[in-house]
């Protein structure tokens, strides 16, 4: 078969005209030549994204339509919005863009052929379709040719909803049809917004393959020990699962199968205050052509970045290629894991920065979702924000928090998986008090508990959170190994104890009818 070729098509149903499946060479161009960004003094192209620096999650909806609806976790997070509404913006959005000049990119989402999905994703900007071909998995130019998408996304940036009208909260919306497949995104022009929809329709669809999709990265060390990471934004997936003794399966997306598999082909980091030292894999795709940099500020005379600068957002971002990264695993798949860690970026600065967990606990934490929402991350939130978020990605769960708590704990008994709670947060205090965990220490704290030196070391029970912490770790000192012993306070410690262990147990409540109790029972005392 004759290998397909990028093209510029007139005779779609979309666009006035449609660029399709154009190269990241190809796209700078027009990126620059549209305005659209400027060209850094290394290579990478850096973007803004106006008044949307991150997620917009109180205008995210799902259509409330009769094969979806029982399915669908209705409440704060999965906002339900009538199939009338959805219709009649999205008959005025293919209006509005029939006389727009677009872009669009076939990919695949899931390493695992068994799983994978197909999607085409059509975008107003040259910069957004370079994102999309970094992030999603590029198919052989040969299989382009009669490319089927199975879901389809557009997104409009330019084009602004009407909330009197249309049953939306503001001029941004992100509009999910599961039977139909098709998402829609239009008033930002953040990126994220792309990727997130994306994931959000894997972990509606793969619970019904008997896939666990989770908001999680994997890495594969030498001896074929598989780790997958939980985690929030900013609570360290992509820093430490890029580890340059351990080989990169993925950053943020994998799903649990018959072994593991990234959904996506690329990466999405958070550049602010990044280290050449510390995260020098990462670092250095920011100094690449074929990178994009949201909100990254610039030298408007040497172009040269300042990843240190907040000027547009705390939530600055890199989206590369995963081949970007030098020891990742082409193939996107691996075995089933030998670890699981459980990440949190405690704000209070109470929790231990390494423990070991029950089978009990394990589910307690993954179901409560502890951190701190990061600055920039979502809108609004301009410093760290204690949170819960269930199984670690709660805007991303179509489906109610057990479905994926249950796919968890099976899978751990059944392959005998240790479980770890890391804190990358604060130690010594709270957030304005305390400071962040070094990234060295946490990072020697994790490669111990993959490599087997925490099995035979000896362990503590935290009086409050009831975990196991070891009573050292070789190269970390002993001392930040015990939170209570790093505050000047350590009354003020205990209250702030007790009221962590508060909030706990008062998010926990919401999902405790059906679960055994003993992992009721596991959660923090109060």
């Amino acid at each position: 078969m004759q290998a397909a070729q990028p093209s510029t098509s007139t005779s779609n149903a979309i666009g006035r005209t449609m660029r399709a499946n154009l190269p990241s060479a190809e796209l700078y161009e027009e990126a620059v030549r549209n305005g659209e960004g400027i060209i850094s003094a290394h290579g990478a192209l850096v973007v803004r994204t106006g008044k949307h620096t991150g997620r917009s999650p109180l205008d995210k909806f799902i259509v409330d339509e009769p094969t979806s609806t029982d399915n669908i976790w209705w409440g704060q997070v999965n906002h339900a919005i009538s199939e009338e509404h959805y219709d009649r913006l999205r008959a005025r959005l293919l209006d509005y863009l029939s006389e727009r000049d677009l872009y669009s990119q076939d990919c695949y989402i899931g390493a695992d052929p068994r799983h994978q999905r197909s999607l085409r994703v059509t975008t107003e900007t040259a910069w957004a379709s370079i994102f999309c071909r970094n992030l999603f998995r590029r198919p052989p130019a040969e299989e382009l040719a009669g490319f089927a998408p199975n879901f389809t996304i557009i997104d409009a940036p330019s084009f602004k909803a009407d909330p009197a009208t249309e049953g939306v909260r503001s001029e941004t919306a992100v509009l999910l049809h599961l039977q139909r497949m098709e998402i829609i995104i239009v008033g930002t022009e953040y990126a994220g917004e792309i990727k997130k929809s994306a994931f959000t329709v894997m972990n509606y669809l793969l619970p019904d393959e008997g896939v666990l999709p989770m908001h999680a990265s994997v890495n594969v060390g030498s001896n074929e020990d598989p780790a997958v990471f939980f985690g929030l934004s900013g609570t360290g997936k992509t820093t430490l699962s890029a580890d340059p003794e351990r080989s990169l399966i993925g950053d943020d997306e994998h799903g649990w199968g018959d072994g593991l598999f990234n959904f996506e082909g690329g990466c999405y980091a958070k550049t602010i205050r990044l280290s050449p030292m510390y995260e020098p894999d990462i670092f250095a795709t920011t100094r690449r052509f074929g990178t994009i940099l949201e909100n990254v500020d610039l030298d408007p005379a040497t172009r040269e970045l300042d990843l240190d600068s907040e000027r547009f957002t705390e939530n600055t971002r890199a989206a590369y290629p995963l081949e970007f990264i030098g020891n990742v695993d082409p193939t996107g798949m691996t075995t089933h894991p030998r670890n699981v860690v459980l990440l949190t970026a405690d704000a209070f600065g109470i929790m231990p920065p390494i423990s070991r967990l029950t089978r009990e606990q394990a589910q307690y934490h993954f179901i409560s979702g502890y951190t701190a929402k990061l600055a920039g991350t979502e809108i609004g939130v301009t410093e760290p924000k204690a949170t819960f978020s269930a199984g670690f990605g709660a805007p991303f769960l179509p489906r109610h928090p057990g479905v994926y708590a249950r796919m968890l704990a099976e899978r751990l008994a059944q392959h005998d998986v240790p479980v770890w709670l890391v804190n990358t947060g604060w130690t010594g205090g709270p957030y304005g008090v305390g400071k962040r965990m070094g990234i060295d220490h946490t990072r020697t704290m994790v490669r111990a508990a993959l490599n087997g030196q925490l099995a035979d070391v000896a362990y503590e029970m935290d009086p409050v959170f009831g975990v196991e912490v070891p009573v050292m770790v070789p190269g970390v000192p002993t001392e930040i190994l015990r939170p209570r012993g790093t505050w000047a306070d350590p009354a003020a410690y205990d209250a702030k104890a007790r009221e962590l262990a508060a909030m706990f147990a008062a998010n926990f409540a919401a999902y405790a009818d059906g679960l055994p109790a003993a992992v009721r029972d596991a959660g923090p005392k109060t």
